[in-house]
């Protein structure tokens, strides 16, 4: 971790800044750490839209249900992260395959939301 000073408008603030390093090619620990959530996500039909988290964070609230028509721009579930709620949306109309996720469920970054058909 590397901690940083940053002036914003006038504000200090102090920050600290993992530094991560990406996997080589064919690294056998990350498919082994995402092995677990693969096995309880089923993939998306042939066809379907997956609905990935844009963010790591808690889930408040998850407002749709597996074979239910949805619009395009309908909230699909609410993502709490850094004490900010973020409407998930549906990018297009369809019927929700699958929903992958519960309330109070922690995911992360890319983590299988639900699918669209």
């Amino acid at each position: 971790m590397k901690k940083y000073r940053v002036n914003v408008n006038g504000s200090l603030y102090e920050v600290e800044i993992e530094e991560m390093e990406a996997p080589a090619a064919g690294a056998a620990a990350p498919a082994a750490a995402q092995a677990p959530a693969a096995s309880k996500a089923p993939a998306a039909p042939a066809g379907g839209q997956q609905i990935k988290a844009p963010m790591p964070g808690t889930i408040l609230d998850v407002r749709v249900q597996a074979g239910q028509a949805v619009k395009k721009g309908q909230v699909l579930v609410i993502l709490e992260a850094m004490k900010m709620e973020n409407e998930i949306q549906a990018p297009c109309d369809g019927t929700v395959g699958s929903v992958n996720v519960r309330k109070g469920d922690s995911v992360e970054t890319q983590a299988l939301i639900c699918t669209i058909a």
